[in-house]
């Protein structure tokens, strides 16, 4: 049996679905399940049962059933959230809790962490244990993600198989429900279809151009076959960056949109917003070394082909994957 925490999320139940597409089915869906917009994400899917967060831990600690290995996805990841106690409860010490009992029960996790982490990238983009405390988030949702990844660093007893996944900026279907927290490709689309242009956020360095603000995007389905392969394949425990290693600006993400929907782009540019302006990261990009030499090989979906497949298949008619 597999267990997915954040199941009716986005990536959550993207993995369900890749899931169900190399034949597995023994699978538990944890979520809040509140929410009729991220619900539709498991639709149709193929799945042995739901259980409330609320309930899941109790469930776990006292369940006799063999559970093969944990995909702890769920969490507060709205950046813009600065009630520090939310992610107390909900990434931190909810966080806690699964891997103390995945230790008690010798249940492998793989868990998610984020790029967010890496703050300004002051200390690189290096999925590096011996940088761990050095990291400085820009926001609340950021801190909770490294104090758990710091935590995880100090335990001498853990799961049999651990892995922390250091998720860039992910984008793909299933993310319909995220409202000002979708990605870029997402709210192209939507503006495209409201006024037939796109508006960026205008840079207010003056060592980047207005759209050349740039980040390491990858492809949710990309995203999910690393969380296969590690749980497939199980290298040595740690923290793992998943992105695609080469960043890109956010002007081209917009252009490859307007292209993908077979337009001319018409791009112009706005004030970022004050309340995350000085909290804003320029740049991201994944120093990928450490996964590709535990193995993983396949290719990326480069930003253009994934854009492609993203707008064309999914997005414009808003289709769950």
């Amino acid at each position: 049996m597999t267990i997915i925490t954040g199941a009716a999320g986005f990536i959550g139940s993207c993995l369900l679905q890749y899931l169900n597409k190399q034949g597995e089915t023994d699978i538990i869906l944890v979520d809040e399940f509140s929410r009729e917009d991220k619900n539709r994400n498991f639709l149709g899917k193929k799945y042995r049962e739901i259980k409330h967060r609320n309930v899941f831990l109790n469930w776990l600690k006292n369940t006799n059933e063999t559970i093969d290995l944990i995909y702890h996805l769920g969490a507060r990841t709205d950046t813009t959230e600065q009630d520090t106690a939310i992610f107390d409860e909900l990434n931190l010490n909810y966080s806690k809790e699964i891997w103390r009992i995945c230790t008690k029960k010798s249940i492998p996790l793989i868990y998610a962490s984020s790029a967010a982490t890496y703050g300004l990238g002051e200390n690189n983009y290096d999925d590096n244990h011996q940088i761990i405390k050095e990291l400085k988030p820009l926001n609340p949702y950021g801190v909770s993600k490294n104090e758990f990844d710091k935590w995880v660093m100090q335990q001498t007893t853990t799961p049999p198989f651990w892995a922390g996944l250091k998720f860039f900026n992910v984008y793909g279907p299933n993310e319909y429900h995220k409202g000002r927290m979708a990605s870029v490709i997402f709210h192209t689309v939507r503006q495209i279809k409201k006024t037939g242009a796109m508006k960026l956020f205008r840079s207010h360095r003056a060592d980047y151009e207005n759209g050349q603000q740039s980040r390491d995007f990858i492809y949710v389905k990309d995203v999910v076959s690393i969380c296969h392969w590690l749980a497939e394949n199980r290298p040595e425990n740690g923290l793992y960056n998943v992105g695609t290693g080469t960043a890109r600006p956010f002007y081209d993400l917009a252009k490859n949109t307007f292209l993908a929907m077979e337009l001319e782009p018409k791009i112009s540019f706005i004030d970022t917003p004050i309340d995350i302006r000085e909290t804003y990261q320029y740049f991201t990009e994944a120093n990928m070394d450490k996964l590709r030499k535990a193995g993983y090989d396949k290719p990326f979906f480069s930003l253009e082909k994934g854009v492609e497949d993203y707008v064309k298949n999914y997005l414009v008619e808003e289709i769950i994957w």
